[in-house]
């Protein structure tokens, strides 16, 4: 086996040691947990927001090669995405893949 193989596989061990037994933990914890309960409807509202504003940053105030799209097509393909979204009943993976494709069919017609 090749040094840089091992490499991988050493790295892919520990970080299965590193995160196996929080989650085996998180499995046992949540089974006592109300899923309606004030608390965790407040976190997931906090990480709702949180979605919402790195989206928002995304589409107004982008980095790298996305700034260099115009903003009208960032705005469009978003409009798509959302409305995609929202046909196929609320499936995230169709609103992305409808958004990214809205903007890459944007970026072949510029």
């Amino acid at each position: 086996m090749g040094e840089g193989l091992s490499a991988y596989i050493f790295l892919l061990i520990v970080g299965f040691c590193a995160t196996a037994p929080w989650r085996v933990l998180g499995v046992a914890l949540s089974q006592s947990i109300d899923a309606e309960s004030e608390i965790l409807r407040w976190v997931r509202a906090v990480s709702t927001a949180l979605i919402a504003g790195l989206v928002a940053r995304l589409v107004f105030f982008p980095a790298g090669a996305l700034a260099e799209v115009p903003m009208a097509l960032r705005l469009g393909a978003f409009a798509v995405a959302i409305v995609a979204f929202l046909i196929a009943r609320r499936s995230l993976a169709v609103g992305v893949l409808a958004g990214e494709a809205a903007l890459l069919l944007g970026l072949t017609a510029l």
